[in-house]
């Protein structure tokens, strides 16, 4: 999902490798769903809230229309999904109590609790997931996920974001009120996984069909997770409180949870006099040292499966020229970035997907990548003379970014690098928006040069690699590659997950070569959590979490 950076909240997922079984059943039951595991002798404290900070408003909370992960943070507490996962990314069950896998996976069963409530107490059956999915495909939809459950190899996805079927012909059947049977072209031995997104999370039908995109309104919204909305106050906060009819509403202990809408100094600010218990820290404070040794204790940080990322407008000049891709490419001081201007875990890097995935651990770092910088910059003043520009006709455009602090900062960098090491062959002005205007920006292709970062919807390599197809709702740049799209389509018939591996290095290989982007690294989390504050210390490689799991000590 695209990040709103530098906010910490994200999700990855677990893969269950099943691609060398012929004719595989297989059963999923991982224990119960999470739930808050408050230890033996805690005493709580007599207030359970948690107050934490968002960097961003969110753009909307319908979940068949959302693309960022602030918005999916929010959704996964309003909304239950078939599968959620714990802190090391594995599933566990949601909605779904178990499911298995039919013959070469090419089908899928989900067993679904009898006692999911909606928040108006209705009962929650298959019927309101195949309306969900049926709803994502949809065009009348606009969902910027449409194309999602193509990567699953979902039969008709395809013709039906195309208009050329209808969404009832989607692959996805409730056999009874609680069975969910999805009917795939291909087999996907990560199926399963891919039903987390919470472009998959259900909706309640009347409640949608009764008050149009107002249903997602604190009066209207009808959800079945842990938390229902209390309080929505726009670019301020948004207030949740349990939900008694969630199935597991008994085990769960913090009773409301604010977001409050805060840039990064505001937000450190605010944690520091006690008015926050999770905030992220700037980079810049992070490298005092008498800030970190005051708050050492509280600080998290870890690698984490997502690339930041400069997008360029493919069908725009300049970025038409492979030249003048390649030469900022090349241009940029990517440990200068990790190690300077933040400095607290990212790993540098001129691929789009990190190796550490799953199933991308063959993929290899280009070859201009063990050059010396000196050497990248000649190559790339190089390439810019040869495009037509020069100190006298500069390369003149414009980057884009959100509204963010942190994002300020390694544009302000980016910029500069690209002048100096560029001999003042370029001249990029920086521009910013606020979050969904810039996400409609995007969406419009009303931009040249963007910021873009990608965080994985789940623990496998093609999360990042089909983000990159041709017929890919997040591919908003116009890149097509016959090549890479091939190669794509062929890793769903790899005999394992080691064949899987080698395809991907080449599709990363073959995207990398057109340089599309300017990735610059692979994301570090970085918090400050409240010590009382219990149940998720940022272990997972995506800062997934439940605040169900939460439970504040006295």
């Amino acid at each position: 999902m695209q990040n709103t950076e530098h906010t910490i909240w994200t999700k990855s997922k677990s893969l269950v490798n099943l691609s060398a079984l012929s004719c595989a059943i297989f059963v999923a039951i991982n224990g119960n769903a999470l739930a808050a595991k408050v230890p033996e002798g805690v005493v709580l404290a007599d207030k359970q809230e948690v107050r934490i900070q968002t960097t961003a408003e969110a753009a909307t909370l319908d979940p068949q229309k959302m693309e960022g992960t602030g918005e999916s943070l929010l959704a996964r507490q309003l909304l239950e999904g078939l599968v959620n996962t714990d802190e090391q990314d594995h599933l566990v069950p949601g909605v779904a109590e178990r499911w298995e896998y039919g013959p070469e996976n090419k089908s899928l069963t989900f067993y679904l609790r009898k006692d999911a409530k909606w928040s108006n107490g209705d009962p929650v059956t298959a019927h309101d997931f195949v309306y969900a999915w049926q709803r994502l495909v949809d065009p009348k939809t606009a969902s910027p996920y449409a194309t999602y459950l193509e990567f699953m190899k979902m039969e008709n996805v395809a013709d039906i974001v195309a208009g050329k079927k209808s969404p009832d012909t989607l692959g996805v059947k409730a056999v009874d009120e609680h069975t969910l049977l999805l009917t795939l072209t291909a087999p996907v031995p990560y199926a399963a996984d891919l039903t987390q997104h919470a472009s998959l999370y259900p909706v309640h039908r009347a409640t949608v069909e009764k008050h149009g995109d107002n249903w997602i309104r604190p009066e209207n919204f009808v959800g079945n997770g842990a938390y229902k909305i209390a309080e929505r106050v726009l670019n301020e906060k948004i207030a949740f409180e349990r939900s008694p009819t969630y199935w597991n509403d008994k085990e769960t202990v913090v009773n409301k949870v604010t977001f409050y809408v805060l840039n990064e100094s505001s937000g450190i600010a605010r944690f520091r006099s006690g008015d926050l218990d999770i905030a992220n820290i700037p980079s810049t404070l992070y490298k005092d040292a008498k800030f970190r040794k005051e708050y050492d204790p509280q600080i998290h940080k870890s690698r984490k499966l997502g690339t930041f990322t400069y997008e360029m407008n493919l069908a725009k000049a300049p970025f038409d020229d492979i030249r003048v891709r390649k030469a900022l490419d090349l241009a940029i001081e990517r440990e200068v970035i990790t190690d300077k201007v933040l400095g607290f875990g990212q790993t540098p890097t001129f691929t789009f997907t990190p190796h550490y995935i799953g199933a991308g651990e063959k993929i290899k770092q280009p070859e201009y990548a063990s050059w010396t910088q000196a050497q990248r910059n000649e190559e790339a003043k190089k390439l810019l003379a040869e495009a037509g520009y020069s100190k006298a006709n500069p390369l003149k455009t414009e980057l884009l970014y959100n509204t963010n602090e942190g994002l300020k900062n390694i544009a302000v960098a980016a910029t500069s690098m690209w002048k100096k090491n560029l001999d003042g062959m370029t001249d990029i002005t920086l521009k910013n928006m606020e979050w969904k205007t810039f996400l409609d920006t995007k969406a419009q292709k009303n931009y040249t040069l963007a910021f873009s970062a990608w965080m994985a919807d789940y623990n496998d390599a093609s999360t990042f690699l089909t983000y990159y197809l041709s017929n890919s709702d997040q591919n908003k740049i116009g890149f097509k590659s016959e090549k890479f799209d091939q190669l794509i389509n062929e890793s769903y018939y790899a005999k394992d997950e080691a064949e899987r591996a080698e395809i991907y290095a080449k599709a990363e290989a073959e995207l990398n070569s057109h340089h599309p982007f300017v990735a610059i690294y692979h994301y570090a989390g970085l918090f400050i959590k409240n010590p009382k504050v219990k149940g998720y210390e940022g272990k997972s490689p995506q800062g997934t979490y439940y605040i169900k799991d939460f439970y504040v000590e006295k």
